[in-house]
């Protein structure tokens, strides 16, 4: 019976479905399954497949988004700038006509963060798997970002253990070190300045978790107010239970 539960919620968070329905209709549905579940037909392995499938291309579509070009860079609710002690950095040399140097860190770090999106989607599923019946109804009753709130708490450790190296590779693989030390070093070369040089690898790596999180509220607010389905023949099969 949890197992189907947990199917529910999952369906009901990462929304791939294509039937517009209400998160009322989903509760409904839940219930009609919980009530249902012991003259069902499907096995524990059926579930546990269908489960599986259901968060995967969840997964794959949360993070799709931020990991493709311009995921970052091109959202201006998550795009990453420079940390707020280089501000005055940034003014400075835009003041003094080097905005295409500013331009090209900016954009480096943004392309940094959309190539190491992708390590989320394993530390997600690894949460999601852990989900108690108890952390079940508490998403499906809670606030709009109750489910984000969830993997945040589980999950923000683990995300920028695994991130750090990552964003470290994909800043030197794009460049962003580079424009990032000529940036500052062209800042802390002008006369009675105080030098100026936060830690890159740290800067990107938090403003890329904070972003995928802001992406997963986006689009669990989205999933409870308009859910839809588009499900594979088992995930049918499973729900149509």
């Amino acid at each position: 019976m949890n197992r189907i539960i947990l199917l529910l919620i999952a369906i009901l968070f990462f929304n791939y479905t294509s039937n517009a329905q209400n998160l009322k209709d989903i509760k409904k549905a839940a219930k009609k399954v919980t009530t249902e579940s012991s003259s069902s037909k499907l096995t524990e392995d059926e579930v546990a497949k269908g489960l599986k499938e259901a968060l995967t291309k969840g997964i794959e579509k949360g993070v799709k988004q931020l990991s493709k070009p311009d995921g970052y860079f091109k959202d201006l609710e998550i795009k990453i700038l420079m940390p707020k002690e280089a501000k005055t950095v940034e003014e400075k040399l835009r003041a003094l006509g080097q905005d295409k140097m500013v331009d090209d860190a900016i954009e480096s770090m943004n392309r940094a963060a959309e190539d190491a999106a992708t390590e989320a989607k394993d530390i997600f599923v690894n949460a999601i798997k852990e989900l108690t019946l108890k952390d079940v109804m508490n998403i499906l009753h809670g606030d709009d970002n109750a489910a984000t709130k969830y993997l945040e708490n589980q999950t923000r450790g683990q995300l920028t253990e695994k991130f750090k190296p990552v964003i470290k590779a994909s800043l030197e693989k794009v460049g962003a070190t580079k424009y990032w030390k000529t940036v500052f070093t062209t800042y802390n070369k002008i006369p009675l300045v105080k030098k100026v040089n936060p830690d890159l690898v740290s800067h990107v790596t938090k403003k890329a978790i904070d972003g995928l999180f802001k992406q997963i509220a986006k689009e669990e607010k989205e999933i409870r107010k308009n859910p839809a389905a588009r499900v594979t023949d088992l995930l049918k099969k499973v729900f149509g239970s």
